[in-house]
């Protein structure tokens, strides 16, 4: 099931431009890439089809659910660029308080923190205050806490910012198990063209407030100029997009 954003325009305050402009856009199957320059929209997309914003004029919508409706919140699930550790809070703790605030009730959220702590290889650290974890561990109770109400599809702003390259390896093996073995959906921005890694599937780039492409990361790689050094292809085909040399989905 896709979520799917239809002709949506949405303007942070009436009396300035909008960020996004009749927007349509459904988000596919596996890993998605979303890429774009500061203040393209990207976290206004996320936010939207998270539910956490509405669009000024559109819909965004799951199959009959609408954005505005707990189920569909339900089902979808946000993480945002900053996580807040809980200081107070043990890993599992913090995992089980963000399921209460998705609707669980105490004890199912406290059954499914472990499991969900499993899924992203942190039982070990599940007693630990989270005030005790290093970023790359906190980043990945975020997605252990966005999963925790078992979210189909998962909307990750710059997960990868701040960490090392060793960290950014093992978060991008865990995304890639999510969606290719759990078949969660994934949509995550980035300006580090690095997390464009072998495991993404598809690539959207923003440019204010437009798609100006969407589709498998073959074809986004495509768009390099000819001869570009295989090193480089994916800095020179987003360089193309961005340049306004793509062609318009």
């Amino acid at each position: 099931m896709y979520i799917h954003l239809d002709s949506c325009t949405f303007a942070y305050r009436r009396n300035k431009p909008p960020v996004l402009h009749q927007l349509t856009y459904s988000i596919p199957r596996g890993i998605s890439i979303l890429l774009g320059p500061n203040g393209a929209g990207k976290s206004t997309l996320l936010k939207l089809a998270a539910g956490v914003n509405s669009p000024t004029s559109g819909s965004v919508r799951m199959g009959d659910l609408n954005a505005r409706q707990r189920k569909y919140r339900q089902r979808v699930a946000w993480m945002p660029q900053s996580i807040t550790a809980m200081t107070s809070l043990t890993a599992r703790e913090q995992v089980a308080y963000t399921g209460w605030l998705k609707g669980m009730n105490r004890s199912d959220a406290w059954a499914a923190s472990l499991p969900a702590l499993a899924r992203v290889e942190l039982t070990s650290r599940a007693n630990i205050k989270t005030k005790d974890l290093s970023g790359g561990q906190l980043r990945r109770v975020g997605v252990a806490s966005a999963l925790v109400h078992n979210a189909a599809v998962l909307l990750l702003d710059e997960p990868t910012a701040g960490m090392d390259p060793a960290q950014r390896r093992v978060f991008r093996d865990l995304i890639a198990r999510l969606a290719h073995e759990d078949e969660v959906q994934v949509l995550m921005s980035t300006h580090d063209i690095a997390d464009l890694a072998e495991e993404s599937d598809h690539v959207t780039v923003l440019t204010e407030g437009t798609v100006s492409f969407a589709g498998p990361t073959d074809d986004f790689i495509a768009h390099a100029p000819a001869g570009t050094p295989t090193g480089r292809m994916v800095e020179e085909a987003y360089a193309a997009l961005a340049a306004g040399q793509g062609r318009e989905y």
